[in-house]
């Protein structure tokens, strides 16, 4: 007869292996609900989502290998995979992303990106899964606003939201995302202010809000964000100068703010950074003259300070610089004679078009 040790050892191993080789019913119900609530015409991956076990072999489904527990759910309509490869296409997505993906309450991973035509609005519920780290629903037709509570994601270091029809102001909560590295919440229809405190994002590396209708000045405290290496905030309605402490940030390299209604004078923090590689500015009303602030560590792949409203003469100095890869300072109202030095060699004509009176290589004789 065997010991009742061994009967309860054999039950509990029993246990383990059923946890460790199959998802929950309850889980498998909620991907069942979210699989049900959307269409997909032209790859067939929902048709994977038809075994017993959604930890094996679904796509785009990952489980945690000791709990069973969904963790990742990741269906990406732009992709390399084989099964795009097959079918010569992208993706293509209809319907709405269900509600009950909030029961997934494991889940640390949710992309659901590049579909081009999934629709509704993103369910308030999706701040209590409070795993989750990446968020990313760019490219499809997601619309109403950004649940006010988002900033609860504590863990959340993703958020991708780019590429949609998403309206409303950005939730004030939002600057509580203390582990957020990647924020794009460019090409939607937000409106209003950027919060004052944004700078509390202190891990941010990427902050991208193109291509919005935000009004408003750019808040100060953008400059203790001691992170950020990528900041465009171009085409919305911004107004205001730009905070001089932009040009002191230890590691932001590209800073697009243009197509915006910024006035002011140009801070000359922003030209004698040595580590600003892109600078758009173009598409404002900046005035006043250029800082004549370059050197020989100044390296400008893009430097666009075009359409707006800049007198005198083009810096001196440009001609100290290392590298001048694109240069536009066209309808200003500069004058004077252009520097010559290897930067200006290879420029044309249009880099200083449309201004008062600047003569010199490329343009006419003076």
């Amino acid at each position: 007869m065997a010991s009742p040790l061994l009967f309860i050892a054999t039950v509990i191993l029993a246990a383990g292996i059923s946890t460790i080789n199959g998802c929950s019913t309850t889980e498998k119900a909620s991907l069942l609900a979210f699989k049900a609530a959307l269409s997909e015409p032209y790859l067939g991956i929902f048709k994977t989502w038809s075994s017993d076990n959604c930890c094996l072999n679904w796509y785009g489904v990952s489980c945690d290998a000791t709990t069973g527990r969904v963790t990742d759910i990741n269906l990406r309509g732009e992709s390399e995979d084989l099964i795009f490869e097959k079918a010569g296409r992208s993706g293509y997505m209809t319907g709405k992303i269900s509600p009950e993906i909030c029961k997934l309450d494991h889940l640390t991973t949710l992309v659901v990106a590049d579909w081009k035509a999934i629709s509704g609005e993103i369910s308030p519920c999706i701040t209590s899964l409070s795993n989750l780290r990446i968020l990313d629903l760019t490219g499809n037709r997601i619309s109403g606003e950004i649940p006010a509570d988002i900033g609860k994601l504590q863990r959340l270091t993703v958020l991708n939201l780019a590429d949609n029809t998403i309206s409303g102001k950005i939730p004030a909560s939002i600057v509580n995302l203390e582990s957020l590295k990647h924020l794009d919440l460019s090409n939607n229809r937000l409106i209003g202010q950027l919060p004052n405190d944004i700078g509390k994002l202190a891990m941010v590396s990427r902050f991208l809000l193109s291509r919005n209708q935000l009004t408003g000045s750019i808040p100060s405290s953008v400059a203790s964000m001691s992170r950020l290496a990528d900041l465009d905030l171009s085409g919305n309605h911004l107004s205001g100068s730009v905070p001089s402490g932009l040009g002191q940030m230890p590691v932001l390299s590209i800073l697009n703010l243009d197509d915006n209604s910024l006035s002011g004078q140009i801070p000359s923090s922003l030209l004698s950074n040595q580590g600003m590689g892109i600078l758009n500015l173009s598409r404002n009303g900046f005035e006043g003259t250029i800082p004549d602030v370059f050197c020989s560590k100044s390296y400008f792949m893009a430097l666009d300070l075009s359409y707006n409203n800049l007198k005198g003469q083009v810096p001196a100095s440009l001609s100290s610089a290392k590298y001048i890869g694109h240069l536009d300072l066209s309808h200003n109202h500069l004058c004077g004679t252009i520097p010559m030095g290897s930067p200006f060699d290879h420029l044309e004509a249009s880099s200083f078009s449309n201004n008062d009176c600047l003569c010199g290589n490329p343009l006419k004789t003076c």
